[in-house]
């Protein structure tokens, strides 16, 4: 167990070592440190602890556990978990680049987007790493049955969720961005 802490620890801290290599602010330059940021309109989403798209990295670390699960089913707990925060680490790298960030306010609903704060982007995996634990915990129809009611519930609240995303970020749809913006 304290193997496996030291482990994420050290990834924890070598994603906060690299965001600020890339420039990212340690908080929100707003000055505030707050809890919660709910409006995803507003100038400190993604820069507060959390904020409505935390839901989604839940997700990430519950489709992650299934999906480390099917392909590496030898794999230890503690090592597929540790690959897991990997692969999230990596895409808060990638999603702070100067790339991503731009690809993000030509196609998705994050028209002012700037990029994470090191704290937001250093919650988003810890929040990654609890969807990990708690799939390991719960049935395969519980995880399916979590996976889908997150998806609908940000998509009524937010008009926006991880499927749609990906979805926006890939291959944006001009009617899908525009019901977004409402």
């Amino acid at each position: 167990m304290l193997r496996i802490a030291l482990i994420e620890l050290a990834l924890l801290g070598a994603l906060a070592l690299a965001l600020l290599v890339l420039g990212r602010a340690l908080t929100c330059p707003c000055g505030t440190v707050a809890l919660w940021a709910g409006d995803i309109y507003s100038n400190q989403n993604s820069q507060q602890l959390t904020d409505p798209y935390t839901f989604t990295h839940v997700t990430h670390g519950m489709l992650f556990y299934g999906a480390l699960r099917l392909l590496w089913p030898r794999g230890s707990f503690t090592a597929r978990l540790a690959l897991a925060t990997v692969i999230e680490v990596l895409w808060e790298v990638a999603e702070n680049s100067p790339l991503i960030i731009d690809r993000y306010r030509e196609t998705t609903v994050a028209l002012g987007y700037y990029g994470d704060s090191v704290l937001n982007s250093v919650s988003d995996v810890l929040f990654c790493i609890v969807g990990f634990v708690i799939a390991s915990r719960i049935s395969r129809r519980a995880n399916v049955i979590a996976i889908v009611a997150s998806e609908v519930i940000l998509l009524l609240w937010i008009h926006d969720n991880l499927t749609l995303n990906v979805l926006m970020l890939l291959y944006p749809i001009p009617a899908i961005r525009a019901w977004q913006l409402g």
